[in-house]
């Protein structure tokens, strides 16, 4: 999990979840307008930091900015603090929520912890936070046994000693590449994308083919046994050739292609417009 909505009160509160620092960070506009029921709380966040100078100064000594969700689905650089530096904050806005938000912000840390123990408990906060962003529910639950099978799928090749990073992003190119004629930077550039997850924006048929990619990739590679990255590479080229093949057979029957331009979010926001 890394970004998530929290919802206090009934208000949204964007978050960050840092796998290095095990720690969350919260957006601290989203944190002025709930706490303060403000209408324009990047204006009362200027303000704030002006009048309390010492304030000013804190936030921007200890308050990162971090890649965060828009409600137009861009990822932007949001200020955002982690609990103890909102615990600062809090002191200079006088709001009675003040003590029920720290009860909550307590209450969210402890879930992440039991979360951290209990996976099943993190799969179902990824399915409240799909649910919350408007996808259906159908979408989610692909969503969800996809990443099911990538952890499978990484598994496999951190088992070969694969390295995170240039080699698994080189092998997922090739599986991209391969069955929807895309790397992951072509993909999303076909779709629109910028900073965007390139599977939050695949449709349902996408993830679907790309799961039996990834599924195929894993399966074979475990008869197989590579001994190199160059074998992998070929295993990778193997896996995806099934989804192909299933992709070639499928738009050959229904005169669809089956690698859509179309970004779920995209999708998301025009339905909200009608």
């Amino acid at each position: 999990m890394k970004n998530a909505i929290q919802l206090f009160e009934k208000k949204k509160i964007r978050s960050f979840w840092d796998d290095k620092e095990e720690e969350w960070y919260f957006s601290v506009v989203d944190i002025i307008e709930a706490l303060t029921d403000s209408k324009n709380p990047t204006d009362y966040l200027k303000k704030l930091r002006k009048r309390d100078y010492l304030l000013g100064e804190y936030i921007g000594t200890n308050c990162p900015y971090v890649d965060m969700i828009t409600s137009t689905g861009k990822t932007r650089k949001t200020l955002s603090a982690n609990a103890k530096h909102i615990f600062r904050i809090i002191q200079s806005i006088p709001s009675k929520k003040a003590e029920p938000f720290k009860l909550w912000l307590a209450e969210v840390a402890k879930k992440r912890l039991d979360q951290m123990q209990d996976p099943e408990l993190s799969i179902e906060q990824a399915m409240w936070d799909y649910k919350n962003l408007g996808y259906s529910e159908n979408w989610i639950n692909q969503r969800l046994k996809s990443i099911e099978i990538r952890k499978e799928l990484t598994d496999e090749w951190k088992k070969y000693g694969l390295k995170e990073g240039l080699e698994f992003a080189t092998l997922t190119d090739i599986i991209y590449k391969t069955w929807a004629g895309k790397t992951a930077k072509e993909y999303k550039k076909f779709k629109g994308l910028k900073k965007e997850n390139l599977r939050d924006n695949m449709t349902n048929k996408e993830l679907i083919l790309n799961m039996l990619a990834e599924l195929s990739t894993k399966e074979i590679s475990e008869i197989s046994n590579p001994k190199s990255f160059q074998e992998h590479e070929i295993v990778a080229e193997r896996g995806g050739n099934i989804a192909k093949d299933a992709r070639m057979k499928l738009e050959a029957e229904t005169g669809k292609k089956a690698v859509s331009s179309l970004s779920t979010k995209k999708t998301l926001l025009l339905n909200k417009d009608e």
